[in-house]
């Protein structure tokens, strides 16, 4: 199971991020980006967050490592912010949370570079879990010590707002033209032959155990948590075979890309 903290001070809200994340720091005394079961966006994203966060690690991607991070209502209290306090109020029990990268920059692809082999890998990733949020314009990658990591990835899954329709996404092409890693040539197909055969049922059941109990209760059309577990590891895994087929890439970024690539 992931490691559990207890939150003990709210540092500061990182609003560039949709659900109104924040800086918080734990009993551990480090620093942790979380995402908040309160937030509008509501839990779905939180179980995004746990599964596409440890699958990327399983796989040797550079993610943040997932912790839950449980927070008492009552760390809102001395919050000044009427919208920080009412979140926290609200999202009291387990959160999800990620490590802070300290000193970690914006990767800007006009201003960095990447090999067609490691862009192969996050973009062949973000087909296989569906991420539609990882463009020129919100990259969510980082670069820390001259390596990138790539973070937020609760606009995953897309399917999972709407299980009826998931059969029908297996099939569906994934649009990678807008991609921020598009003008780097990604080599998707070398990617695949490297990474799914390590997208197993045994993986992806590990994965998933991760996720807290909480937070897939109650979804409409299950019979309990263990039923939507199976469904996410059966969803992931035809996806990981086929997925490289159906990657539309192109040119792109700020302007349309880079002149010779």
């Amino acid at each position: 199971m992931l490691r559990e903290v207890i939150a003990t001070r709210y540092v500061a809200p990182l609003r560039e991020g949709g659900s109104l994340p924040g800086l918080v720091e734990a009993d551990d005394l480090a620093l942790y980006v979380v995402k908040f079961s309160g937030a509008a966006q509501g839990r779905k994203t939180l179980v995004a967050e746990v599964i596409c966060g440890e699958l990327g690690r399983r796989l040797g991607l550079r993610v943040p490592r997932s912790v839950v991070v449980r927070i008492d209502p009552l760390l809102g209290l001395s919050e000044p912010d009427p919208e920080v306090q009412q979140l926290l109020k609200s999202s009291g029990g387990r959160n999800a949370g990620t490590a802070y990268l300290s000193g970690a920059l914006g990767f800007d692809p006009l201003g960095w570079e990447m090999a067609p082999a490691d862009a192969g890998r996050v973009v062949w990733f973000d087909a296989l879990v569906g991420n539609v949020d990882r463009s020129w314009r919100n990259p969510n990658l980082l670069v820390r010590h001259g390596e990138p990591w790539l973070i937020d990835h609760g606009a995953t899954l897309v399917w999972h707002h709407n299980w009826p329709t998931a059969r029908a996404a297996l099939d569906r092409p994934y649009d990678a033209t807008d991609h921020v890693l598009a003008p780097f040539g990604p080599d998707v197909r070398a990617a695949a032959a490297e990474l799914a055969p390590l997208v197993t049922g045994e993986l992806l059941a590990e994965v998933v155990a991760e996720v807290p109990e909480e937070w897939l209760a109650g979804e409409p059309g299950f019979d309990g948590p263990g039923p939507l577990r199976d469904a996410y590891v059966e969803t992931l895994l035809r996806r990981a075979a086929t997925i490289h087929g159906r990657i539309a890439l192109a040119p792109a970024g700020p302007g349309g890309g880079r002149a010779g690539r």
